[in-house]
């Protein structure tokens, strides 16, 4: 007579242990195309799979067939809530790539525009992550002061959302004579509405047991996933491109790197508030040393005619025309140039091999990046806290999946 061994049960379907559920892509707190495949146990996360949704652009292949000039209105895609930023990072490579010199009005402006850019996408940040936790008041406080920003937005370049303000050599145009007086008043009024946020926020007994000791991160392994901005400075990591590599100028402002202690959503959150402060003194900065001078560098054959100029000869029509058709011959060579964007470090790489456009380009773009800490962030986390997580990390889709 044999014994019969036991045979392991099959799984329940019925009650399994795990149950697996799509979050996003059109959760609110998804922000776009995001999606989550999230295993739970009961409200426990086990186990997060961020997926990176399905805008499908191919930018970087669509690069290797576009002169340079005709990419910049491409990278106004990227993050679309801080426009400028990507213009700037963009044609930065570019000019590193064939050597030239901007005036110093240029690198100025080009540093207000950034710091706008920074402070517009921290107010949206701010706001949206807020009402992903049910503070709604917030969302209205900060998209008051975002409009003010739009408007300077809409001074500088001409629109408020597509900007394509820099160009390769210089900018599209100077800047209005009345924007810094108007911006002048606003950097005076702007620090205490920082602080009406913070009368919300941070010492709020709800906002606290939402975002203190959830989704941390150390340093270590937020250094490891390649984090950068804010979510790896709350980490007490201080590496801020403007500081390590600075670009446009920025090594002649004065200004300070916000950094955590524990790496948690409230920590993200602290530091993106202090930045906007440290923003605001860049910017004074700036409008109190505003250089004078043009804002084009003087090469006719990457800068391109200004638009007076356009609209009343023959010959600089023509001229725009094939700069803007025909490009410029780059030299053979690769570069990377790497910018302090709003969410973090946003870098460009260009392999040239001296035609019009690039042989191949790549864009390290940080919300791609931010997405691959949600698992270690979650793991062990109520379903509830990936909300505040996925907030605190502040991704745009427009520059994930790319």
């Amino acid at each position: 007579m044999h014994e019969i061994e036991p045979q392991p049960r099959p799984p329940d379907p019925l009650s399994p242990e795990t149950v697996t559920i799509n979050m996003g892509p059109q959760h609110p707190s998804t922000h776009g195309v995001l999606r989550l495949v999230v295993e739970l146990d009961g409200e426990v996360v086990r186990r997060v799979i961020p997926h990176v949704g399905y805008l499908h652009r191919g930018m970087e292949k669509i690069a290797e067939s576009m002169t340079y000039h005709q990419f910049i209105p491409y990278t106004d895609r990227l993050d679309y809530l801080a426009p400028l930023s990507n213009n700037v990072g963009f044609v930065l490579a570019v000019e590193k790539l064939i050597g030239l010199e901007v005036p110093p009005r240029c690198r100025a402006i080009r540093v207000l525009c950034c710091e706008i850019a920074r402070i517009s996408a921290h107010l949206l940040w701010l706001g949206t992550g807020a009402l992903d936790l049910g503070a709604a008041t917030v969302f209205f406080h900060t998209f008051r002061e975002r409009e003010t920003l739009y408007n300077f937005i809409e001074m500088i370049t001409g629109t408020r959302l597509t900007t394509s303000y820099p160009r390769v050599g210089g900018l599209a145009r100077d800047i209005p004579p009345a924007l810094l007086p108007q911006l002048h008043d606003f950097l005076k009024s702007f620090p205490a509405t920082i602080k009406e946020y913070e009368d919300l926020l941070t010492r709020n007994n709800i906002w606290l047991k939402r975002t203190e000791n959830i989704g941390k991160i150390s340093a270590t392994d937020a250094i490891a996933l390649g984090l950068s901005g804010p979510n790896l400075r709350a980490s007490g990591v201080e590496y801020d491109v403007r500081k390590a590599f600075p670009y446009s100028g920025y090594e002649q402002y004065s200004f300070e790197v916000p950094i955590g202690t524990t790496g948690d959503c409230y920590d993200r959150y602290l530091v993106r508030i202090e930045e906007m402060r440290q923003s605001v003194r860049i910017l004074e900065q700036v409008v109190a040393s505003m250089p004078s001078g043009p804002v084009n560098a003087d090469d006719p054959k990457v800068v391109l005619p200004t638009k007076r100029k356009v609209l009343t000869s023959m010959e600089e029509l023509i001229h725009q025309f094939i700069i803007v058709t025909e490009g410029f011959p780059a030299p053979a060579g690769e570069v990377y140039q790497a910018i302090e964007a709003p969410k973090g470090e946003l870098g460009f790489y260009i392999k040239s091999e001296k035609g019009k456009s690039p042989y191949r380009m790549k864009i390290r773009s940080p919300s791609f990046v931010s997405l691959q800490a949600i698992p270690e962030m979650a793991k062990g986390m109520m379903i509830s806290d990936l909300v505040a997580i996925v907030a605190s990390l502040d991704p745009v889709m427009g520059e994930v999946d790319r």
